[in-house]
């Protein structure tokens, strides 16, 4: 029995990799010990985070950094900075903000429901371009004149969302909006690997740059990072941190606070008080981090990919058809596509993701492409015993 057990409930085989509604990554031995270890003690979080400030600063060549509860808790801090700077009225206005510029302009192509994010700290966003491939209706997608056209006099910050093909490029954004003295928000949540990523994307000029902390860097999943600018990574931390202490007592670390803007004394508790993070958080991310950046993780890679041509193996007499993806960068995680024959088999594979989930033990593939009839396997959490079983179970239930 394990502590799972003790609760009632039935461990998984997670097959969909590093997703947070399956617990994120597995943690390695080193971070779960400094976990433990940060328990045992106390610290001003003020002074840990500014600790964290200057390794986050090291690692990914901006100002200045914080860890934040997740990378979507990092999309709320940066909104927030953006739009109050130091000002403590506004500060103490959020989510209300009517009576200041409050508006972020983005391309319509990257709305998603992770934009919530943004919006739950009063922002208001404005949308621009199409992205005519899609639709079907012509050969273009946003344009970066497109942003220029929709900056006004409400219009505080342009929110980007970074992938490997986001259109236009990210330092085209950077440039217009900078041109109008408007910074720029990027969501990076899962833009790791490459580690190369924590320079090359905030190296564009992007003035804050989100990123996941319990993906690909395997820290505690509620932990995410916010890097960039030190005059726009302050006032995110002072609407983060705990303030229930006395003014004339308060010594904010240099690191993260000018206190020349803060004359009158410290903000109250801000938006950010919700999306604490504690103690061991913050030294866990940072212990992976570290991992992460020194590439201590690669070496793993070659048997994630062993272990996917053991599934494949298995399943080669069976109705599908398995097909392993990998950049073979050394660095990001292959995965194994499994295609369903669906009239060879009698079902859909829909209904074989359903089947793996109700099984004993329960599997959760990938379903981002049930609709393709596809099963995808992240095998991040898997190890030689559950990859087998796996694809025992697949065997099954075809």
């Amino acid at each position: 029995m394990g502590v799972y057990e003790d609760l009632g409930l039935t461990p998984i085989i997670n097959a969909s990799g590093s997703v947070t509604r399956l617990g994120g990554a597995p943690m390695p031995r080193k971070v779960l010990d400094a976990m433990t270890e940060a328990a045992a003690g106390s610290v001003p979080l003020e002074f840990l985070q500014a600790k964290a400030c200057v390794n986050i600063a090291a690692v990914t060549g901006v100002e200045a950094g914080i860890v934040t509860a997740g990378a979507a808790s990092a999309l709320t801090l940066g909104a927030a900075a953006i739009m109050t700077r130091w000002d403590r009225g506004r500060m103490e206005l959020l989510p209300r903000s009517e009576s200041f510029p409050n508006e972020f302009v983005i391309a319509r192509e990257q709305r998603s429901g992770y934009d919530h994010a943004v919006r739950a700290a009063g922002a208001r966003l404005v949308e621009v371009g199409f992205n005519e491939i899609v639709s079907g209706a012509g050969v273009r997608r946003t344009e970066a004149w497109e942003y220029e056209a929709a900056f006004g006099p409400n219009t505080v910050g342009v929110l980007y969302v970074f992938t490997n093909n986001s259109e236009p490029p990210l330092s085209e954004v950077v440039a217009i909006a900078h041109k109008h003295g408007l910074p720029v928000l990027v969501d990076a949540a899962a833009e790791l690997p490459p580690r190369s990523n924590l320079i090359d994307i905030p190296s564009t000029g992007a003035d804050l740059v989100a990123f996941s902390g319990g993906k690909s860097i395997r820290g505690p999943q509620s932990t995410g990072i916010l890097a960039g600018r030190r005059d726009l990574v302050g006032p995110a931390f002072a609407q983060l941190v705990d303030m229930d202490d006395h003014p004339s007592l308060w010594d904010p670390p240099k690191e993260l606070v000018d206190i020349d803007q803060l004359k009158g004394g410290p903000p109250r508790h801000g938006i950010g008080r919700a999306h604490k993070v504690s103690k061991e958080e913050i030294v866990g991310l940072l212990t992976a981090l570290e991992l992460f950046a020194a590439g201590a993780y690669d070496e793993e890679v070659a048997g994630y990919r062993q272990r996917l041509e053991r599934i494949a193996a298995a399943l080669s007499e069976a109705p599908v058809t398995c097909t392993i993806h990998d950049r073979g960068d050394g660095e990001s995680f292959p995965l194994l596509d499994i295609v369903v024959h669906e009239d060879a088999v009698g079902k859909s594979a829909f209904n074989i993701c359903a089947a793996l989930r109700a099984g004993s033990p329960p599997i959760y593939a990938g379903h981002g492409k049930l609709a393709q009839g596809t099963l995808t396997v992240n095998p991040l959490n898997l190890d030689d015993v559950t990859a087998d079983t796996l694809a025992r179970r697949v065997l099954e239930t075809l």
